[in-house]
């Protein structure tokens, strides 16, 4: 895999596969996109996929009490009537706030194929 697009490339190929995007959580930033949003505007959903990806991360539920940029939230899940929202957020050895967003068709995908995969491109990302 090489880099951005290698990474949104091989989602892409995860059975299901409707969009995938890189995306910083703390802007909203889209650093890649491929395939289509919910709305036909993949930077537009994965900026509001960056606003969930955010409340989770500074949600003291989750994280102990206050913000955790290494943890210990590792992922999400957001099942809709059609859909599959997978969020995989990247671990880095700097303070990270990137995320890998993938929308899946719900009759098509398989979810624990999904998130064994973005798994693996989110880990090998980094090491690229």
């Amino acid at each position: 895999m090489t880099g951005i697009d290698g990474c949104l490339t091989e989602a892409m190929a995860i059975p299901g596969a409707r969009g995938a995007s890189l995306v910083d959580w703390t802007s909203g930033l889209t650093l890649g996109a491929v395939g289509d949003g919910p709305d036909g505007d993949p930077e537009a959903s994965a900026a509001e996929a960056a606003e969930l990806a955010r409340l989770a991360v500074e949600n003291g539920v989750f994280t102990g009490g206050g913000a955790r940029r290494d943890g210990p939230v590792e992922e999400l899940i957001v099942t809709a009537r059609g859909s599959y929202h997978l969020f995989r957020y990247v671990a880095t050895s700097f303070d990270s706030s990137v995320f890998l967003y993938v929308r899946l068709d719900r009759t098509e995908a398989n979810l624990a194929v999904a998130l064994f995969r973005m798994k693996d491109l989110a880990t090998r990302l980094v090491s690229a």
